[in-house]
């Protein structure tokens, strides 16, 4: 059985307005090497880079797929994972992704050159599930839908973050999935799903999103 429930405190909505601001000031600020979510991930939560900044205004040319890419590249910011789940002290932290790549080169993009508690950031697109249990963060794009099941099967007994980006992907037993509504992209979180696959999502995460806790072997619809 799953169930939502709406943070109270602080809205979990994410503007996509908001994150034009910050897609316009990064690209025009490419030379610069302190970027934006590392200025604003200084202050206290995520609220200032997740629901606006005061770089620039709103631009047009941010895409759905643009904006997610800057979540993915923050999600990684804000999760612990097991020491066991990285091959060795020094390996880097891997964001992959499983199937139709819908981000181009924007996550790519976004990360080279950065470190995340001391690891470097690696992208890979990956077409086995063998090798996608080896990531650390598997977004598993909307072209994959119907073997949702097998994926997230396969994932089991892992430390993958996996992130989906299709309604009941969180339900069903991911542990990060996108929503888009109402012009404002959002996500959800099973803490459940979190727990299981141990790892340790920062509160400051989870006071963004709709958690969806799933109870069980009931849950998933």
């Amino acid at each position: 059985m799953a169930f939502l429930i709406e943070p109270t405190s602080i809205s979990a909505e994410l503007e996509m307005t908001s994150l034009s601001r910050y897609w316009q000031w990064r690209t025009s600020n490419r030379k610069n090497h302190v970027s934006l979510a590392t200025r604003l991930l200084l202050v206290p939560g995520l609220l200032v880079f997740l629901l606006g900044s005061v770089y620039g205004q709103p631009s047009p040319s941010a895409t759905e797929y643009q904006i997610k890419a800057a979540f993915l590249f923050n999600f990684v910011k804000f999760v612990e994972w097991p020491s066991d789940s990285f091959p060795s002290e020094s390996a880097p932290l891997q964001i992959c992704v499983l199937g139709q790549n819908p981000l181009g080169q924007e996550l790519e993009n976004l990360t080279r050159g950065k470190t995340v508690s001391g690891r470097a950031l690696e992208i890979n697109h990956v077409s086995s599930l063998l090798r996608a249990k080896t990531c650390q963060l598997l977004f598993v794009s909307s072209s994959e839908r119907r073997r949702t099941q097998e994926i997230l099967a396969a994932m089991d007994g892992t430390s993958v973050l996996t992130v989906g980006d299709e309604e009941g992907f969180a339900r069903r037993g991911g542990v990060i999935n996108f929503l888009f509504e109402n012009d404002r992209v959002r996500f959800e979180i099973n803490v459940d799903a979190a727990t299981r696959a141990r790892l340790k999502i920062s509160a400051k995460l989870l006071a963004l999103a709709k958690l969806v806790v799933r109870t069980g072997d009931a849950g998933g619809n």
